[in-house]
């Protein structure tokens, strides 16, 4: 690859069609394959990760807004897109552009029949989220009545699939919990489907949930995080390549004295003779201030280099002393080694924090 000349997200889609493969390879009786791309496909980039994927046969795609599925059709997506989040102000532009709610209670699910009725809508597909302990987004299992209820009564709308989520599918000591939702959805499903008269998609199972729990891999499985090259897990992790690169270069050197400081509020002081290197990219390109002061660090011709100091809005400064390195050399934030993870927890945050905060503005280079 060739050496980055400014501060650039390169994104490996070889290594994002070995992650599918790989998730594939743990499926149990072929069900379909959602991939999650919301959040710009974490902080990668959505059009160009959907339309590889489309390619690729992918059978669905997620996204948590309504303007993110907007933006999927917009670059030619032609594959169905449920709307995981959508708010009733988009409604319309929701039905316009073919995309596909995730109805989680009573509100929403009036309110979307309402639209769908005035925009002349018959059996218009939509999906029916149950709360099955992650508490955050979800019809309750008594709820099913009056869910049937309102269906029975409108030709607008019908269900395409009934979907949960899993709050603790990578944890090994959360096993009891994540089986008993697993059970619980699988009784909710049967209900559903015998009040209903048909059987909609049914899909439970996350990235983690694809990994450990086959029982759970249904009519469909979801998967975003282990698209992208992490596998919630030190084990998994090395089964998948991470798609992400972030690097950049060194603007200029500074050769400091014992007591100097380094950065905004003088927060770092030199303890002896030192050498440090500034970096273009800042809070406001993702790399938040808590990764300064010595916390996280930067690769610089494959050694370590911590970040000192304050991280400012547009750039870090960093210690490399005792490394052999120029202006204009090549600095990896994460990429393989280290990975978003192991960048991550030196700031007692996750991969998923990291790779989705990489700001818009940083260049993406599409490695094919």
């Amino acid at each position: 690859m060739p050496k980055a000349k400014e501060t650039v997200l390169e994104i490996d889609l070889k290594a994002l069609k070995h992650n599918l493969e790989y998730l594939k390879s743990k499926l149990k009786n072929s069900p379909k394959i959602l991939a999650v791309v919301k959040a710009f496909a974490y902080g990668s980039d959505a059009n160009i990760v959907a339309k590889y994927l489309q390619d690729l046969d992918i059978d669905y795609f997620a996204v948590a807004y309504v303007n993110e599925g907007v933006a999927l059709r917009d670059a030619g997506i032609k594959t169905p897109i449920l709307v995981l989040h959508p708010q009733a102000i988009n409604f319309k532009t929701l039905i316009n552009r073919c995309l596909e709610p995730s109805l989680y209670n009573a509100k929403v699910l009036n309110e979307f029949i309402t639209i769908a009725t005035e925009e002349k809508q018959s059996n218009y597909p939509v999906h029916i989220k149950f709360n099955t302990g992650l508490n955050r987004l979800g019809f309750w299992e008594n709820d099913v009545d009056y869910i049937i209820s309102k269906l029975n009564a409108t030709s607008a709308i019908k269900v395409k699939s009934l979907f949960s989520h899993l709050a603790a599918s990578e944890d090994e000591t959360e096993k009891v919990f994540t089986e008993t939702q697993i059970k619980n959805f699988k009784s909710i499903s049967d209900e559903f489907t015998e009040a209903i008269g048909y059987k909609p998609l049914l899909h439970l199972a996350n990235t983690s949930g694809i990994i450990n729990y086959p029982e759970a891999h249904l009519d469909m499985v979801r998967t975003g995080i282990g698209l992208y090259g992490f596998g919630n897990s030190e084990a998994e992790n090395k089964n998948l390549k991470p798609i992400a690169t972030l690097k950049s270069v060194i603007s200029q050197i500074h050769n400091i004295e014992k007591g100097e400081t380094v950065g905004y509020n003088r927060a770092y002081k030199s303890n002896g003779f030192e050498t440090t290197a500034t970096i273009p990219i800042g809070h406001a390109d993702g790399i938040s201030r808590q990764y300064g002061k010595q916390k996280g660090f930067v690769t610089v011709n494959g050694k370590k280099a911590p970040i000192i100091g304050n991280v400012c809005m547009d750039m870090i400064m960093i210690n490399v002393t005792g490394i052999e390195c120029n202006e204009g050399d090549e600095v990896i934030i994460f990429g393989s080694h280290p990975d978003a993870e192991q960048f991550a927890n030196t700031a007692d945050t996750i991969s998923y924090e990291i790779i989705t905060a990489i700001s818009q503005r940083i260049k993406r280079i599409i490695l094919k």
